[in-house]
């Protein structure tokens, strides 16, 4: 069941506009239960012409709203949070953040304290409600924090954590969605050198990326485990394994993971 009341997302970009999908295909909300801002109205023309509300007034939307998601640039978000703090303290409203590397004290800097501030970090498949998604609220908000967690359930899974994890909830499962994208791509473009047409190589990939993830998903299984179950001795999967690690297949993902993580925690202050 959905939270009673409107939803307003702040920043209708990527991610914002991924939220708008999810919760719209998931049947729980209709295209009215959500307002949509943005600095430029007009790249929203598509998402009013489907029945949206859209604005590019910030104050009309959170009066509007029960929740609020600020969904802007890390550069952006102290400057809204200011602007909008005198419209939170009014009403029972929830406010979300999807923004990377700015903590709740920082944004408590700028709000009325007795509004309940959510940090959540979900990733761009959000919008055909497969993301992962990772939430952290102060101790006093654990009733929000759940209400907010089922909205998000219905766009995926979710995972609540400790709000010192939330930079690394970006890299893994924000950032991971292009990593996990790079590995298909790669996999689809050997494809074609074994032989498929492009188009025929990019669907076996990604199907058998998808079919390896809710294997891992549905059974609880390990990696490794699943490994075991595919490779035979001398075969050609456990060649094609090793000369991946030769080449530093595993090295690399884990020094990408890392570089993404270094940077994360400068984005705000860039």
């Amino acid at each position: 069941m959905k939270i009673e009341g409107t939803i307003a997302i702040l920043g209708t970009g990527n991610i914002g506009s991924s939220i708008a999908e999810g919760l719209l295909s998931s049947g729980e909300y209709k295209s009215e239960d959500i307002i949509l801002t943005r600095r430029r109205r007009d790249l929203l023309k598509t998402y009013e012409q489907r029945g949206f509300p859209v604005t590019e007034d910030n104050l009309e939307a959170v009066e509007k709203a029960g929740v609020v998601i600020l969904a802007v640039r890390p550069q952006q978000a102290e400057t809204l949070l200011d602007q909008i703090s005198g419209v939170l303290s009014r009403g029972e409203k929830i406010l979300v953040s999807v923004v990377t590397d700015i903590a709740i004290a920082d944004m408590r800097k700028y709000i009325p304290v007795n509004v309940p501030v959510i940090r959540v970090m979900p990733n761009t498949a959000i919008a055909v409600r497969q993301s992962m998604t990772c939430l952290c609220a102060e101790e006093a908000y654990k009733k929000e924090l759940e209400k907010v967690r089922r909205i998000f359930e219905h766009l995926g899974r979710t995972v609540i954590i400790e709000e010192e994890l939330m930079d690394s909830a970006t890299v893994l499962a924000a950032c991971g969605v292009a990593f996990f994208m790079r590995a298909i791509r790669a996999a689809s473009q050997g494809g074609i050198q074994i032989g498929f047409h492009s188009d025929e190589a990019l669907k076996i990939a990604a199907q058998t990326a998808r079919g390896a993830a809710e294997l891992l998903l549905s059974k609880g299984s390990h990696p490794e485990s699943e490994i075991d179950n595919v490779t035979t001795p001398k075969g050609c999967t456990i060649a094609g394994l090793n000369e991946m690690e030769h080449q530093g297949f595993s090295s690399a993902i884990i020094k990408g993971i890392m570089a993404s993580y270094e940077k994360a925690g400068s984005l705000h202050q860039g």
